[in-house]
């Protein structure tokens, strides 16, 4: 594993500053991926994801076996090659899946066999199986495969997907090969506080490069999610990264670095962006609103982003309400710097010691404008 190294290069309470080392880049966390599940930011092309300030993306194991297939990928010389990224790349195991797609899956102790939702054909994934579709894709960072219950699951439930979590983490390790990759573990156990020392009490001896906690932002309140960081967070390694899967909003950002998160993903700045939604440090912004006609200021006057130093709102409005395919890009554009921006000033704010202050003041802000 000497193609990655995670520095911790400062801490401020619980929040973290760090760098980390990978094949084909450094990463400076807190980080957020945007998702580009099929090999692709929707509507954004990698240069203007640099642009923004992107350093890291996300893809998914479950999609990409469908269509085109992890074999095609890796005939294309591999992620990175074929998406035209030449950063760093993490890759879900579809474990993800096991929840947003349960009534197209069969789950069992030995894998889970879904039925595609696109033509309905049969996708068998084993540990072994996410691992060697994983290999084919070349991500930088891959995941093992889990079983993500939902957050109303009751206890028993909770506690047999935490047992097969761990199994299947263990498979995983035993069957991956590749060295230039970071195999990550990942903590389940919903909001219970018992079921999650039991998985990372699991896991941990597996000495996994990297740990995330997954599971949550699956139906859970936002205090309850805070609730279950508090708890959580703590359980993993000091030394290595930590990566919250699938969250959030802009305030579930803030909370999980002041508890010691260093990696996010979440969908939320492109999908909002294509409906119309901009986060912006005036809360958020529905752009199709009337007001907007013939509001000529920039989308966030705090955003130099180059939507917002470039067109005005009446134009953005114009060109979600004539349906032009450019203003869900640019919104999507614009969330994505927002994000870009928002991470890199909890950088300075801890490496400054004032993540503190920063989180009472961003907090404060948002509350105010929504």
């Amino acid at each position: 594993m000497s193609h990655f190294r995670f520095e911790l290069l400062a801490t401020d309470g619980a929040s973290r500053l760090g760098r980390w080392h990978t094949p084909h880049g450094v990463v400076d966390t807190p980080a957020f991926m945007p998702v580009g599940t099929l090999a692709s930011v929707k509507g954004l092309t990698p240069d203007q994801l640099r642009a923004a300030g992107a350093q890291m993306v996300l893809s998914n194991t479950y999609h990409l076996a469908l269509r085109p297939g992890s074999e095609v990928v890796a005939e294309m010389g591999g992620l990175h090659r074929f998406m035209g990224w030449n950063g760093p790349i993490l890759t879900d195991s579809g474990g993800f899946q096991v929840f947003s797609l349960a009534k197209l899956s069969k789950l069992t102790d030995q894998q889970v066999v879904f039925r595609s939702h696109l033509d309905g054909s049969l996708l068998e994934l084993s540990p072994e199986r996410a691992m060697l579709i994983q290999e084919q894709l070349g991500a930088d960072c891959i995941m093992c495969l889990d079983e993500c219950p939902p957050a109303d699951a009751p206890l028993d439930r909770i506690r047999a997907a935490v047992d097969r979590t761990t199994a299947w983490a263990k498979r995983c390790r035993d069957s991956h090969v590749r060295d230039d990759q970071a195999l990550f573990g990942i903590v389940q156990g919903g909001i219970d506080q018992g079921m999650r020392e039991r998985s990372a009490a699991g896991l941990l001896p597996l000495e996994f490069p990297g740990y995330a906690i997954g599971g949550l932002s699956v139906g859970e309140s936002p205090a309850q999610m805070y609730q279950t960081l508090d708890f959580s967070t703590p359980l993993l390694p000091v030394e290595k990264p930590r990566y919250l899967m699938g969250v959030g909003r802009p305030q579930d950002l803030v909370e999980a670095v002041s508890r010691g998160i260093d990696l996010f993903d979440c969908v939320m700045p492109t999908r909002n962006g294509r409906n119309a939604m901009a986060f912006t440090s005036q809360g958020q912004l529905r752009i199709r609103n009337h007001k907007y006609q013939r509001d000529g200021g920039p989308l966030d006057p705090e955003c130099s982003c180059t939507v917002c130093q470039t067109w005005s709102r009446a134009y953005l409005r114009h060109l979600f309400m004539a349906k032009e395919m450019l203003g869900p890009i640019l919104l999507s554009l614009h969330n994505i710097a927002f994000y870009q921006n928002l991470v890199r000033d909890m950088r300075l704010a801890v490496q400054e010691g004032r993540m503190a202050e920063f989180r009472a003041v961003r907090l404060a802000q948002w509350e105010t404008a929504n």
